[in-house]
């Protein structure tokens, strides 16, 4: 205990305390400072911090963190030692001392880590803690960021206790180390910090360590490395003590480790003894055996470690040190034998054995330079299949871009699982120090990929001076799962069996291939005799057998032993051992086994033995199913110009059971191979493929001339004799065709071959092409190059897809469509790729040859392949080069899509289209050919150019040629009603004639399509004819039924008047374009090109007709008319446009005034309008681009990968609620992003909503670094929100984006959430996620006004100049209250009209019923009858009832002409008002001031009565009558009286007029005055004062045009208390500017402050002589406003005026200065028409 006594006051206290004061009890805490990058962040003071527990009740007291660096960027790390447990912490509070010049410090983050309880914390603060800088505090309190708290391994203190043992020379001052073993795993190595006074002679030595749960301790193993003679330690015992459960073992030793005593061994394990362990496990000596191979140079002197593995442990690595049997050890065929100590392993299961590769000859029959190159092995107990227990983890390490980041260390690494840890592995001087940027690590056999970030150096003398590092993975993708197989290869035993050659294999299973894999190690392989796992002379081999090995679950017997109840055991042992030996039985159990496939061989693979092949397909020995079988193939080569090739080709067969591989076709019946019109016949050799499904034949393009055109292939099956046509009749080549090196072909029916034989017609190879077309899947690959400096590439591009099913093989890509220098900087290449079945695509490869010297570096951003036959477009991304000398140096990268950015649509299908030009001169084009095919219902395709490039407009549609084209286009079914061709302008006279199917359509045209010929038209629409179906006998004869369409649509003729509006300006000289739809389809975009009413179209009021020609539309029902903006004048005013059918005379009235110009209304130079009339569904331009393509199935095809949800019956339909999403983007370097980004919002019990894309608008390219953003989404109704996710769809290590700030509002629940963010979402930067999980913990969360959605739809009348272009608002009333006035927003669809401010009151009608019925009120006004009681003022009048109000109704038609006199009743009648129901109040006021005159009488005084003018500024009062009564006499000497009346406001008061009538209209006698001495005027609304000083004599007269005049002498502006229930209250405003360049605004600066009683007016912010608003500066403010309650929202803004208005404003704070109530106001953004969102004006809502 503790006893103070205190003297003066003669107390003594005492303090028990009754418990060890021992470090055992601490727990460190792992404490993190980042300093921020900021100029002049670091600080020189002294940094302290408290920790503070969960709700505050214990803290860590004051903490100096000492030793730290505290500079700029850089993070300091501490390790914090406390008595207590109080993580997790609920806040920290952090400061400084002030003490040291630069004292200010500005923090970035706090990130706490207790082992403990194995949670992080981060505490973000990113302020400055600096008296002169921001706030100027220099302590701060940081609040938890939820959505960064990472749970890790916990671990748990243990006291360690190390007794030397008390005989002479038992002390070492070697470096001690230990491992501790338990039920659950092992510790880590553990390095004892061995001070020179450490481990001597009867000492203990006491440490703390740290270690996870692993279960109860079995075992310790204890060692040193020094093998000098004098570094013996004789180690009595050890104990292990965890202070927190107070469990404690004990390792007895007793023992020398020593190299010159007991058994020379400086290594010793330790069986746990104690209460906790019934029996100690014994102590074991294991006899090893190492045989070192019979191969040259198999030797070694390097160290040789083994460690054994068993069910209890391992041994650890275990140095081969002293041999029993030989002095030089591990010499070629030598046996040396050691002994291992260790405690029992239990079942052993396998040895890792390697040595450290120092030493001269230190090649061991395990070497670096030969095989795999690894001079570690794990090795199992002898069996089969030795490998494939072993899992390959494949690392990518990422070394950051930092100024010396690289390393020449050696780099290790360790990995940690659910199941045991491995060894330091060594993975790789002059410089140690290393930024490690990631590390990505693949298992393919376990099919995870998983993403380390890092971000971090590992050097003594950067950051926290760590060289060694523990991360945790920040996302677990899944891969392509694959598994091992074993291949032994064994080479015959025969003269010059070997070879030196490459030797590939390719496996084939049940569900598909492997790819090609090559068999490589890095010894010499495949030497005669011997058998090799997995140049000389010549390239020859003799292969004897391959076997194939791989592991699979199967049911086997094991032996399992009887257990006895616990009960037996505590008994008796003895007993039990004698049981345990009887009772075993036999169990069948799931277990990994080992299945091995044989292949024999035993043949030649060269050319120059048996059959010169050097492929060979095997077949396992005991396969029955399948057999060898013998292929004759039938090349013939096309009979045009230069058919031939002199280049390799390769073909590759494909049947229903697997395919042959690639095979070259090298030895023929010719020897001049591939040459014009020639055949070719080959043999193959292959296991029996079953039905031939199809083949891939290409060539390598080598040699001059090596394009090929390829007539057919015919393939003979010897074995049942059948014969295969495979029809081509394309080229292979890089400038012909499509440029494809490579063909897939399908067979087709002999009937074909035959008919396309005997009668040279051509239709046979339309069919035959469609019929490929369907079978094959056409892809577009467009590639894109990245905007890097260098990024393009020379070298030559291959790709490969992979499919399901099967690969593309090897496509090179050789003819861009787009480009003709392929692979540019920053371009996009499109390429076409046909395959046959290869099933979904799961990857790609796309790589380079390298060639093209320095600049075949290629920086690849993604690839994007859309298959419009399967209906989808994936997107894989790369972002990173394919360089020799960047990135990781591949130059081949296989690609995964990207699920967020696969889009889905309906597939297409093939057209084969057949176009027949005129025999007439001049027939031919050039032009771009296009083509629409339409089918019933107006389903019609896009618009589709025939040619690709001008190479081929120049080839096809020549006079009198018939072009044959296979075109994909939607399906529009099986009728096709219609088609449209046109050109971009250049003749063609095409006779029609299209394909589809076995069906034949015939659509005849025979006119020119010509600017210049017939009626000038250049597109045309054809209609069919007839419909030729054709049927094929087999022996090729062919059956034709002709059959002439019956209903086929007419041509029409559609008359079209055009009038230009009659207005300023409103002809134009632009080209004029018109489309008109009808309910069967429409007429494309037809330019307006010949008047025939005017040779100058489209003039001020005049009106233009056109003729346009098309196949019947239908019914009309709307059209959409545009200009191109071209010529000086294109302004357009349009006033209508008339549609007469000329075949039924229907007429089609489209009203539209309004204009078409880039200047004028809504600036649109195309509209849509619709016929006069119409009634169904309208969609403005806007809307179209957000359902441009209906077909997108755009909802899931976003990839929502639908949780599968465990009960079906929980997917309940949610209402959908809008969200209004807001993203700021930080501002620093890469801190914009162009991918799309998505939030979603989770609620309570796994409610979500779908993936909410924030798309922009079109005109912005992504988000921009410091923008904000606004974004309106609806989604489910999730209930409470409980987190937000934010994410984007990039994928490559470029897509990073750094999000500042995302709010989240939900108007229908009256709430926002603002996240402060501050985080990178990027593969690349802080722990490389692309999307995040916000907890709303974290947010601020405001209280917004609750809405409700209301879909507001306003119908314009149908008449002549029915539209308007004023603000139309509207108020809603209903039960429980009324809205405010909403500005309805316009859609551009609205007509001019003339500007009246009018109301118009509708009332709801629901269910036929009308809720308010209309009705008359007759309002009577009665004004009392008090002196000066009447007003000349405007009179106003609100009627409150149950249903609402009436609006301002003005009192003004009245039945008599002078309103509101005294004593008078005034009548009001309004008509046709909405009723209010039952009335509950009246408003009524006027626009009068109240004035108060105080008149001061001398000497005279008078009886009579006196009258007074106002003459005010702005204008002159009625005359006001003051009455004298013999009951209130006034006037009198000496006295003050004081009158009031009203009147309309006159301003300043300047003078008065001054009257003195007899009271009766007496007559007057005598001269009889007044005299007034002053008069005082007081306006009562601002309590203003004007004094007139009269002192005068004022005569009696009855007439009323004598009277004094005076001028005001004397104005006071008072403030005296106005007679109001609202109090004024005097506000103080404070206004602090942003602390960033250019954050001060030179603007005028308006403030509204909205509160419960209802709001400020917008009032200015100003001061007199003062620069206001300037940067990191706080301006006051003082205005005086009624008393406004509970303030709700501010609205600040500013007017844009000033050099630089633009204005990031901080915060405002509103103190009420009578109750001193502060609210505060954060706000934060630039108030700036050019950044963030481009907004001045900002309403802010309270913080709480």
């Amino acid at each position: 205990m503790v006893v103070i006594d205190d003297m003066g006051n003669k107390e003594l206290y005492e303090f028990p305390v009754n418990r060890w004061f021992a470090m055992d009890e601490s727990i460190v805490y792992n404490v993190q400072v980042m300093t921020g990058d900021v100029r002049g962040a670091g600080t020189n003071s002294k940094i302290h911090m408290v920790m503070h527990g969960s709700k505050g009740l214990k803290n860590s007291g004051k903490v100096f963190l000492e030793g730290g660096a505290f500079e700029r960027g850089l993070i300091d790390i501490f390790n914090v030692e406390i008595c207590e447990l109080i993580s997790p912490l609920s806040r920290v509070t952090i400061g400084h001392d002030n003490g040291a010049v630069g004292a200010g410090w500005y923090c970035e983050k706090v990130a706490i880590y207790c082992p403990f309880t194995g949670i992080e914390q981060t505490f973000p603060c990113g302020k400055w803690l600096d008296e002169d800088e921001g706030d100027g505090l220099i302590e701060r309190e940081l609040y938890e960021m939820v959505s960064l708290r990472q749970k890790k391994q916990k671990k748990y203190p243990w006291s360690l206790w190390i007794w030397t043992s008390d005989v002479k020379g038992a002390g070492t001052d070697a470096q001690v180390f230990l491992q501790i073993y338990g039920e659950k795993g092992k510790s880590d190595e553990i390095k004892l910090e061995n001070n020179s006074d450490s481990f001597e002679q009867g000492q203990l030595d006491k440490f703390m360590i740290e270690m996870p749960d692993i279960g109860r301790l079995l075992k310790v193993r204890i060692w040193h490395e020094k093998r000098s003679p004098f570094a013996g330690w004789h180690l009595a015992k050890v104990t292990l003590l965890k202070t927190l459960t107070m469990e404690k073992y004990s390792f007895e030793c007793g023992r020398w480790l020593d190299i010159n005593e007991d058994d020379n061994e400086i290594i010793r394990e330790l069986p746990a003894t104690g209460a906790l362990i019934s029996e100690p496990l014994p102590l074991i000596k294991y006899r090893v055996t190492i045989c070192t191979g019979n191969v040259s140079g198999s030797g070694t002197d390097a160290s040789v470690f083994l460690n054994i593995i068993g069910d209890l442990g391992d041994t650890g690595e275990r140095l081969m040190f002293m041999s029993k049997n030989n002095v030089n050890k591990f010499e070629k065929g030598n046996h040396d034998e050691f002994l291992i100590e260790s405690v029992s392993l239990g079942q052993v299961r396998r040895v890792r054995v390697g040595h450290d590769g120092r030493g001269g000859g230190c090649g061991w029959w395990l070497d670096r330079n030969e095989d795999d190159g690894q001079i570690v092995r794990e090795l199992v107990p002898a069996g089969d299949g030795l490998r494939l227990f072993n899992v390959s983890y494949h690392f990518a390490i990422k070394t950051g871009s930092v100024n010396g980041a690289s390393s020449d260390s050696r780099v290790f690494v360790k990995l940690y699982g659910e199941k045991g840890d491995t060894n330091k592995t060594i993975l790789a001087g002059l410089r140690a120090g290393w930024f490690l940027d990631s590390v990505q690590i693949s298992v393919p056999v376990h099919g995870m990929q998983y993403m380390f970030p890092s971000h971090r150096w590992l050097c003594k003398d950067e950051a926290d001076g760590k060289v060694e590092v523990e991360i945790y993975p920040s996302e677990i993708l899944d891969i392509e799962k694959l598994i091992n197989y074993e291949i032994t290869v064994v080479t015959g035993d025969v003269r010059a069996g070997g070879t030196n050659a490459n030797v590939f294999c390719q496996i084939y299973g049940d569900e598909g291939k492997t790819e090609v894999i090559t068999l490589k190690s890095r010894s010499n392989n495949f030497e005669r005799g011997t058998t090799e796992i997995f140049r000389g002379i010549g390239d020859g081999w003799f292969l004897e057998t391959v076997d194939i090995k791989r592991l699979t679950m199967a049911m086997v017997l094991v032996e399992v032993k009887k257990e006895e109840t616990k009960k037996d055991k505590k008994k008796d042992k003895k007993k039990k051992k004698k049981e345990e030996e009887e009772e075993v039985e036999m169990v069948e159990e799931l277990q990994e086994v080992v299945e091995v496939f044989a292949f024999p061989c035993n043949r030649w693979l060269a050319r120059d033995e048996e059959d010169g092949e050097i492929v060979v397909e095997l077949l396992t020995e005991d396969s029955e199913d399948l057999e060898v079988n013998s292929y004759e193939v039938h090349v013939f080569t096309g009979t045009m110009w230069g058919a031939g090739t002199d280049a390799n080709v390769y073909i590759n067969i494909y049947g229903e059971i697997g395919d042959t591989g690639e095979r070259q076709l090298r030895k023929a019946n010719n020897l001049n191979k591939f040459e014009k019109g020639q055949e070719d016949i080959f043999n193959i050799t292959a296991v029996d493929l079953g039905i031939l499904k199809k083949l891939r034949i290409r060539h390598d393009n080598s040699q001059a001339s090596a394009g090929w055109f390829l007539d057919r292939v015919e393939i003979v099956d010897n074995k049942d004799d059948t014969t295969y046509f495979f029809p081509c009749k394309r080229w292979l080549a890089t400038d012909e065709d499509d440029g494809q090196l490579a063909r897939e072909l399908v067979p087709v029916d002999e009937a074909f071959m035959k008919r396309g034989d005997d009668d040279d017609e051509e239709d046979s190879e339309a069919t035959l092409g469609l019929e490929q077309k369907a079978m094959s899947t056409t892809y577009t690959v467009r590639i894109k190059t990245g905007d890097k400096k260098y990024a393009g590439t020379d070298a030559n591009v291959f790709l490969i897809l992979y499919g399901t099913k099967d690969d593309t093989g090897i496509i090179n890509l050789k003819a861009s469509k787009t480009h003709r220098n392929k692979f540019e900087r920053g371009m996009i290449d499109e390429f076409i790729v046909e395959a046959v079945d290869i099933g979904p695509l799961k990857k790609l490869r796309v790589g380079h040859d390298n060639c093209g010297g320095g600049s075949a570096g290629w920086f690849l951003d993604w690839v994007e392949i859309d298959a419009p036959s399967l209906g989808q477009k994936l997107r894989f991304p790369c972002g990173r080069w394919l360089d020799k000398g960047e990135d990781d140096g591949a130059i081949v990268r296989d690609l995964f899509p990207n699920s967020l950015q696969t889009e889905l649509y309906t597939p297409f299908v093939p057209y084969e289209i057949k176009i027949f030009t005129s025999d007439v001169f001049g027939a031919g084009t050039d032009a771009d050919v296009f083509i629409v095919l339409y089918g019933r219902n107006a389903v019609c395709t896009q618009q589709k150019s025939l040619c690709v490039n001008k190479r081929e407009r120049l080839m096809y549609f020549e006079r009198g040629a018939e072009d044959m084209f296979i075109v994909e286009l939607e399906d529009v079914g099986d009728l096709i009603e219609k088609i449209r061709i046109g050109h971009d302008n250049r003749g063609v006279n095409p006779g029609w004639h299209l394909d589809r199917g076995s069906e034949t359509i015939i659509f005849p045209c025979e006119r020119w399509l010509a600017k210049s010929e017939d009626d000038g038209e250049t597109v045309r629409e054809l209609v069919p004819s007839d419909i030729i179906t054709e049927k094929l006998s087999r022996d090729g004869s062919l059956k034709v039924t002709e059959v002439e369409v019956e209903d086929a649509l007419e041509t029409h003729t559609y008359n079209v008047s055009v009038m230009t509006g009659d207005v300023n300006g409103a002809g134009t000289d632009a080209n004029v374009f018109l489309t008109i739809y009808g309910d069967i389809g429409d007429t494309g975009e037809r330019k307006l090109s010949k008047s025939e009413t005017n040779s100058n179209k489209f003039e001020r009021g005049s009106v233009d007709k056109f003729t346009i020609e098309a196949v019947d539309l239908g019914q009309v029902f709307k059209i959409k008319i545009r200009h191109d903006n071209s010529m000086m004048c294109s302004d357009w005013y349009l006033d209508q446009v008339e549609v007469v059918d000329e075949d039924t005379e229907e007429v089609f009235l489209f009203l539209c005034e309004r204009w078409l110009s880039r200047k004028r209304e809504d600036r649109r130079i195309e509209r849509v309008f619709y016929v006069k009339g119409y009634e169904g569904v309208r969609e403005s331009l806007n809307n179209k681009k957000k359902n441009s393509n209906p077909t997108v199935k755009s909802v899931d095809s976003n990839m929502n990968k639908k949780s599968k949800k465990k009960k079906e019956e929980e997917e309940i339909e949610l209402p959908i609620i809008p969200y209004h999403i807001t993203i700021c983007t930080g501002l620093e370097r890469d801190a914009s992003t162009t991918s799309r980004a998505y939030v979603i919002i989770i609620g309570g019990n796994h409610t979500h909503t779908e993936r909410l894309w924030l798309d922009l608008p079109d005109e912005r390219k992504g988000f921009e670094a410091g923008s904000l953003e606004s974004f309106q989404s609806h989604g489910s109704d999730v209930g409470e929100i409980k987190k937000v996710e934010l994410g984007h769809d990039g994928a490559t290590p470029e897509s990073c984006w750094l999000v500042d700030e995302l709010s989240v509002a939900v108007p229908t629940k009256g709430v926002k959430y603002i996240f402060a963010c501050k985080c990178w979402l990027a593969k690349d930067r802080g722990d490389g996620l692309t999307a995040r999980v916000f907890n709303v913990l974290d947010a601020e969360a405001i209280s917004i006004s609750q809405q409700i959605i209301y879909e507001v739809t306003v119908v314009t009348g149908d008449v002549q100049n029915a539209g308007t272009d004023t603000r139309i608002y509207m108020s809603v009333f209903g039960a429980n209250g009324s809205t405010e006035e909403m500005l309805l927003q316009k859609n551009e669809d609205r007509t001019r009209g003339p500007k009246r401010t009018m109301i118009c009151e509708m009332a709801a009608v629901v269910n036929e019923e009308m809720m308010v019925e209309p009705t008359t009120y007759i309002v009577q006004v009665k004004t009392s009858d008090n002196a000066g009681a009447g007003t000349d003022a405007n009179v106003w009048i609100i009627i409150f009832g149950e249903n609402g109000d009436t609006g301002t109704l003005a009192l003004k038609e009245c039945n008599k002409s002078n309103k509101f006199e005294r004593k008078q009743v005034d009548t009001f009648r309004f008509s046709d008002v909405l009723s209010m129901g039952e009335l509950s109040k009246v408003r009524v006021w006027h626009d009068n001031s109240e004035y108060e005159i105080c008149i001061t009488t001398g000497d005279p005084e008078t009886k009579e009565n006196a009258w007074i003018v106002l003459e005010g500024r702005k204008g002159r009062s009625k005359e006001f009558v003051m009455e004298n009564s013999s009951k209130k006499k006034r006037f009198l000497r000496g006295n003050v009286d004081r009158f009031e009346f009203s009147s309309k406001n006159l301003g300043d008061i300047a003078g008065i007029c001054l009257g003195h009538t007899p009271k009766d209209g007496k007559k007057v006698k005598g001269e009889v005055n007044w005299h007034v001495e002053e008069v005082v005027v007081t306006e009562r609304e601002l309590g203003n004062k004007y004094i007139f000083s009269c002192n005068a004599l004022i005569p009696l007269s009855p007439k009323r045009d004598e009277f004094l005049t005076f001028e005001c002498t004397k104005a006071i502006e008072s403030f005296a208390s106005k007679a109001r229930s609202l109090v004024p209250v005097k506000y103080e405003i404070i206004i602090i500017t942003g602390d960033e360049k250019g954050a001060g605004t030179d603007a005028n600066v308006f403030i509204t402050i909205y509160g419960s009683n209802g709001d400020s007016g917008s009032r200015q912010l100003r001061q007199k002589f003062r620069n206001l608003f300037e940067r990191q500066r706080t301006d006051r403010f003082l205005l005086e406003m009624l008393d406004m309650g509970e303030l709700l929202k501010v609205r600040v803004e500013h007017d844009n005026s000033g050099l630089n208005p633009s204005w990031l404003l901080d915060r405002v704070e509103v103190t009420n200065t009578a109750n001193g109530v502060t609210t505060i106001f954060l706000c934060g953004k630039w108030l700036d028409t050019k950044r963030a969102d481009g907004q001045i004006a900002r309403v802010l809502y309270p913080k709480y």
